[in-house]
């Protein structure tokens, strides 16, 4: 069962992503620019955020968690910069739960 729980996570956490950063890349471009960030950042930021999501979904379960390590890596440098802007808590819930989903992923 635990297992069925983990690969549902991996899709979530790899759902999530590509809509942000495909689907909704206007919000994307708009929030790194109020944040005062570069436009390589983003772009940066972007690639290893797909790359890592694509991992997720690798039969091998090593792959997978190095997927789920830089997404979780990439998520506390997110929530960083929501707490450095004073975010309001919902625009850092899904940053959050990103995390908390890679670490399950990871600690499986």
């Amino acid at each position: 069962m635990i297992n069925v729980l983990i690969e549902v996570l991996k899709i979530i956490v790899f759902s999530s992503i590509l809509f942000v950063w495909v689907i909704r890349y206007t919000n994307i471009v708009e929030e790194f620019k109020s944040y005062g960030y570069p436009n390589w950042l983003r772009d940066v930021v972007g690639i290893l955020k797909i790359s890592f999501a694509i991992m997720l979904l690798n039969q091998s379960e090593q792959i997978s968690k190095i997927g789920a390590g830089g997404i979780a890596a990439l998520m506390l440098a997110a929530l960083f910069t929501h707490f450095k802007v004073k975010n309001p808590y919902f625009k850092i819930l899904p940053s959050l739960t990103l995390l908390v989903f890679s670490l399950a992923i990871i600690f499986n």
